[in-house]
């Protein structure tokens, strides 16, 4: 049985030359949690999610995935230890069919489980059945996110990291990518929600931490969160 959490980042410092982007962060995720990870535009959410990920090296403290310390470890090693990627943009391949960019991804997670199959995930995903060989640029916008979560699915992720998932997309679609975040929940997948619209972030998650300038200004259970709207407004209202 897991003991340690899934992620442990203590006191994360950032840089983007002599910018001290992130000051001191640090954030837990636990087996099958739920998380938000919210805040204003450039308060630090993507670098973040970027330096956890080993994409941006200007980092000090400590990162800790699956027990062991990542802070030097190279992108293509982190993104093998179990946690699937939907970028900010999408990121799928526009000269591939929906079938190979989701193919392209499959492997066993790292415990050797399966669970999410090409078959499975074109249930979740209807459309994209209906699209199957229609190539990555012939999609809608809520198509080419559909493939960038399905394609995360597909490499059996414990820890599936969504970063303004809804962003530009039509409301029907966007209240679709939320029944789909609610079913990977359900599934048992650990999640960490970025996205602008906060109330929905903290509906479908268990607990959210704000940053505001690099620094961790607000944590706690989503649904204690939910219910400072004086906190809301002060860190996260327009």
């Amino acid at each position: 049985m897991r003991t340690e959490p899934l992620v442990d980042i203590a006191n994360l410092h950032a840089y983007y030359g002599q910018s001290h982007v992130l000051q001191g962060v640090s954030l837990r995720i636990e087996a099958g949690e739920a998380i938000g990870l919210l805040g204003r535009n450039g308060m630090g959410k993507t670098t973040l999610i970027r330096s956890m990920l080993r994409l941006m090296r200007s980092t000090t403290g400590r990162i800790t995935i699956g027990g062991r310390d990542r802070a030097g470890e190279r992108p293509d090693r982190v993104a093998r230890l179990g946690i699937g990627y939907v970028p900010e943009g999408r990121g799928i391949f526009p000269n591939l069919s929906v079938r190979e960019n989701l193919v392209m991804a499959a492997r066993p997670g790292v415990r050797g489980q399966l669970d999410w199959t090409l078959d499975r995930v074109l249930a979740t995903f209807p459309r994209l059945t209906e699209r199957i060989r229609n190539g990555g640029n012939q999609l809608s916008g809520g198509e080419q996110q559909m493939l960038a979560i399905g394609r995360a699915l597909m490499t059996n992720p414990d820890l599936i990291v969504l970063d303004e998932a809804t962003e530009g997309l039509a409301p029907l679609v966007v209240r679709e990518i939320w029944r789909i975040v609610a079913s990977i929940r359900e599934s048992g997948i650990a999640s960490l929600v970025v996205d602008r619209n906060y109330r929905a972030v903290l509906a479908h998650t268990e607990r959210c931490v704000v940053l505001e300038r690099g620094r961790v200004v607000l944590e706690g259970s989503s649904e204690s969160l939910a219910a400072d709207e004086r906190a809301l407004q002060t860190y996260l209202g327009v």
